[in-house]
């Protein structure tokens, strides 16, 4: 189920509750208004949730780069030290985490789109309260004015016997007017993502003498340029 669609769901079945009985249009209005505040401190804890997986994963991303760059710099001592062994043993592990960064990489940049567009839909929920709060008050001040006149007629004794009938009416008309509001602020865009937290699956590279000799070579042959150019800037 998505993000928002809950939120819709919720609100829907609380709307028609009150609508069916309809007998205090402030009531009912007001509590309209507070049925979606409820529910957007619900949505906001989700899109909460959804950003603390985002920075999770980039933490384990950045990590893998940083060991990386670590066991790379261990390969190095280890040529140096004439320890060829050990410096293969290194630049597999270097290998490694490289595949675990490569592979967390698409995954942070999936849930970082996703946790933008719960942000986008989250403030456009906030916006349509925000709407929904203010024409409350104003279909409220329609309701009391409709009701005043109502009693004013009756005192008069100036209600036909079609009264009844254009009252029914008035207040069909309102509340249709305050479902159609509900309803424009329930229509978010269905752009809540798969909110489940995203697993990195990490594949072990295979631990071969053919590949630790390739390794071994590109970074001797690394570390030969590093050394002709220090020459040559020291000629």
């Amino acid at each position: 189920m998505g993000l928002f669609k809950r939120f819709k769901d919720a609100l829907r079945a609380n709307i028609n509750e009150l609508i069916s009985k309809a007998e205090n249009p402030e009531k009912m209005l007001n509590q309209i208004i507070m049925d979606m505040n409820e529910h957007l401190i619900e949505a906001k804890k989700s899109v909460a949730s959804s950003i603390a997986d985002e920075k999770r994963l980039e933490r384990q991303m950045n990590d893998n780069r940083v060991r990386v760059q670590d066991w790379e710099n261990k390969a190095i001592l280890a040529v140096k030290a004439g320890k060829d062994d050990l410096a293969k043993d290194a630049l597999l592990r270097k290998e490694e985490y490289n595949t675990h960064a490569k592979e967390l990489g698409p995954q942070w940049n999936a849930q970082h789109e996703s946790v933008n567009q719960l942000k986008e839909s989250l403030k456009q929920l906030q916006r349509k309260i925000e709407e929904a709060h203010r024409k409350k008050n104003i279909l409220i001040a329609r309701a009391k004015r409709a009701e005043t006149q109502k009693k004013i007629q009756s005192m008069t004794g100036s209600i036909a016997d079609t009264t009844a009938f254009e009252a029914f009416d008035r207040m069909a008309s309102k509340v249709e007017q305050i479902e159609a509001e509900a309803d424009a602020v329930s229509e978010l865009n269905k752009a809540g993502q798969d909110e489940d937290t995203l697993e990195a699956e990490f594949k072990k590279l295979e631990s071969s003498e053919t590949k630790a000799d390739i390794l071994l070579d590109e970074l001797k042959t690394k570390l030969r340029k590093i050394e002709d150019k220090s020459e040559d800037s020291g000629t």
